[in-house]
């Protein structure tokens, strides 16, 4: 009996040494398998993974510069190589997200819109078009301009300028093939929707004439209406509005820019 309480105390002990020795031998994968993936982690980096690209690039033309010439030139070219991929991609990067930036067509309208403030016009870029009671935007106007010949909706485009743009019937605008009703359809209903807004704030109607200023093929005609939308080339924007009667006091012009900066907010806050 004592002969097997022996043994049995004997396999007693063994088995928690057998069982600590399993627990040592599963816990070093399991910090090979975190360490693994703390790697795959660091190269799914994008940032990490650019300086592995500069890295490596530097090293290769460290190496061909010092076999071909000495080892001081090729540190120089190294750090060149460096310095030069973080200054180009930095020029293609932007702090500000792309979809927020203005397109050059924008900033194009945008500057000749900006010469009409002493002749009493005040303009609010990128407003979101509320789409329902919620106020959840589904448009967004490019330029909205409010003055003495009224308020107006401005999308400015940027079309290729090898194609010629042609209508028919003041009814469908053609860029080369391509029809252009969604597009003005999109313009219509957003200076609609604009004055629906404005006109619930100011307590009086207040008419949007939708409009696109197009840039980049020749448009053969001053100012075209095609499905109430008016078309012209981009570069008579300014033109486009001056040379129209006034209507609007100046009483009127402050009020309604007061009501749109209110109810049609930025379409990309800050």
């Amino acid at each position: 009996m004592a002969t097997m309480e022996r043994g049995n105390t004997q396999n007693a002990r063994a088995r928690p040494e057998s069982e600590e020795a399993r627990e040592h031998d599963d816990r070093t994968p399991v910090k090979e398998r975190l360490e693994a993936s703390a790697a795959a982690a660091m190269l799914d980096d994008p940032k990490i993974r650019r300086w592995a690209y500069r890295i490596g690039a530097a090293v290769v033309a460290c190496a061909v510069v010092t076999v071909l010439t000495s080892w001081r030139l090729g540190l120089t070219v190294a750090v060149l190589v460096v310095i030069g991929d973080y200054v180009r991609l930095s020029r293609r990067s932007s702090t500000v997200a792309a979809w927020q930036k203005s397109s050059a067509a924008e900033r194009r309208t945008e500057k000749q819109l900006k010469s009409l403030r002493r002749n009493g016009y005040l303009v609010l870029h990128a407003r979101a078009v509320p789409r329902d009671d919620e106020g959840v935007s589904d448009g967004r106007i490019d330029h909205l301009v409010i003055g003495p010949s009224g308020v107006y909706a401005i999308d400015s485009e940027k079309w290729d300028k090898r194609l010629p743009v042609r209508t028919m019937s003041h009814l469908k605008l053609f860029h080369g093939p391509f029809n252009k009703k969604d597009r003005l359809d999109e313009a219509r209903w957003e200076a609609q929707m604009a004055s629906i807004i404005l006109a619930e704030k100011v307590g009086f109607d207040v008419p949007v004439q939708p409009s696109v200023a197009i840039y980049g093929p020749s448009i053969p005609w001053k100012v075209m209406r095609v499905r109430d939308v008016d078309v012209y080339a981009g570069n008579r924007a300014r033109s486009y509005l001056r040379r129209r009667p006034k209507i609007l006091t100046e009483s009127d012009v402050q009020r309604i820019f007061q009501a749109a900066e209110d109810a049609l907010p930025p379409k990309y806050p800050d």
